[in-house]
């Protein structure tokens, strides 16, 4: 009988260590997963202070004041937009270069930009240059449907690649000359250039909805920031502020 008990007493030892053995072996695996879910976590945030820093000195004190526009700016992470080796200098307050003599604007530009466009989330918006695509991330935040055309295709291509495995369902991206608009979704609330003409292409003029935005940097090389409202079947047009772009290339350069 004694030795039955001692044998029992064994196995129940033996089963309660096993359970000690099961117990730690899975606290393990939930503290090691926790942490890998944690430094998941750590890496997705890893520029979010940089963003909303960038947000808070360099556009909202220079009076963007949309809080829409303002969060957009807050949730696109713009280091994704810009080459690895430049990654560290995403968030400053100039723009950078994105190869084929091609760049990323200053933040405040895109922020002031973006604001003069007035959009609803109902919008459909054109985007003339995609470059890297960060313009386009930040408008599909705000808009139903974003149309985008770059004339580099290699960018173009390379912009929807990017913005598709962001899961931008609502951006549309071309490759092709942005002087002739997209003119089979026309007309659009609000159209972006981010390149400059001398002056504004005509068809994206006609292609600009009643009460919608033409925004544009326009001039040689003196050039200006300008808005361009429909307004009763005309255009009315008000100079913002002086600004300096690449120069639009296609059709409006051989003229």
């Amino acid at each position: 009988m004694y030795k039955r008990m001692r044998v029992l007493g064994l196995r129940a030892l033996l089963a309660l260590s096993l359970l000690v053995l099961d117990f730690g072996l899975f606290f393990a695996g939930g503290l090691e997963n926790r942490m890998i879910t944690f430094r998941k976590k750590e890496d997705l945030d890893l520029h979010s202070a940089e963003r909303l820093s960038m947000v808070e000195t360099q556009i909202r004190r220079r009076g963007v004041k949309d809080e829409r526009v303002l969060e957009a700016l807050r949730k696109v992470p713009r280091h994704r937009f810009v080459p690895e080796d430049q990654r560290d200098q995403a968030y400053n307050d100039y723009p950078l270069p994105i190869g084929y003599g091609q760049t990323i604007s200053q933040p405040y530009i895109v922020g002031l930009m973006t604001e003069l466009l007035q959009l609803k989330p109902e919008s459909r918006v054109l985007e003339i240059g995609t470059g890297s695509g960060y313009q386009a991330a930040i408008l599909a935040e705000l808009a139903r449907e974003v149309y985008t055309i770059e004339i580099v295709e290699p960018l173009a291509l390379s912009a929807g690649s990017l913005l598709e495995s962001m899961g931008y369902a609502n951006i549309k991206v071309r490759a092709g000359d942005g002087f002739f608009g997209w003119p089979e979704n026309a007309p659009f609330d609000g159209i972006i250039l981010t390149a400059a003409p001398e002056k504004v292409p005509q068809p994206l003029l006609d292609q600009l909805k009643e009460g919608g935005r033409l925004v544009i940097p326009e001039g040689k090389f003196y050039q200006d920031l300008v808005v361009y409202e429909k307004i009763d079947g005309g255009t009315r047009r008000r100079e913002v502020i002086p600004v300096r772009f690449v120069p639009m290339t296609g059709r409006t350069k051989k003229k």
